[in-house]
């Protein structure tokens, strides 16, 4: 079967049928069939992204034993002075007992501290420890690094227009 490169589903049949009939264009594609294109391939580059920055980024946490969501949560802290535990587990989208492992975890490595609040005792805060924030400076210098050796590969108007786009993304996902 015919596979055109980076299409797959609706795009690679409208593909299939243009060559084989010669008589659909792509100006005869409906802006829905489009953009589902344009979606599907940008949904390979994400994968192809993440995948290579999460390679690095797990080389990086591996000495330190220190798993995606539990470094992703004290990145979430690093930019915080003090969370509780239900606002954990809001933000990472778990329930407050398993928001509670994920901190214990990051409590035995010296990572995060647990206390309770002054004004109800019930309510148990979190905060990020000098050396939970050393790794999340260390991890993003990391990155940091590899975006600068990807932006040397774009123009100045391409490194402009990539950070608008993912400024509008990151707004969006915020918002969700």
């Amino acid at each position: 079967m015919f596979r055109a490169p980076g299409l797959t589903g609706y795009a690679r049949i409208f593909s299939l049928i243009a060559l084989n009939t010669g008589t659909v264009t792509a100006s005869a594609r409906t802006p829905t069939d489009q953009i589902r294109a344009d979606a599907e391939r940008l949904s390979h580059i994400v994968l192809e992204m993440q995948r290579c920055f999460v390679l690095r980024l797990c080389k990086e946490l591996a000495p330190g034993n220190v798993s995606f969501p539990q470094f992703f949560l004290l990145a979430y802290l690093d930019r915080k002075e003090v969370l509780t535990m239900s606002a954990i587990a809001q933000k990472m989208g778990h329930t407050t007992a398993a928001a509670s492992c994920l901190v214990a975890r990051l409590e035995n490595l010296d990572y995060v501290m647990r206390s309770v609040a002054r004004d109800d005792r019930r309510k148990v805060m979190v905060c990020i420890t000098p050396k939970g924030s050393a790794l999340v400076r260390r991890i993003r210098e990391e990155m940091v690094g590899n975006l600068v050796k990807i932006l040397n590969h774009l123009t100045p108007d391409e490194q402009k227009a990539w950070l608008q786009i993912y400024s509008k993304i990151y707004d969006y996902c915020q918002s969700k």
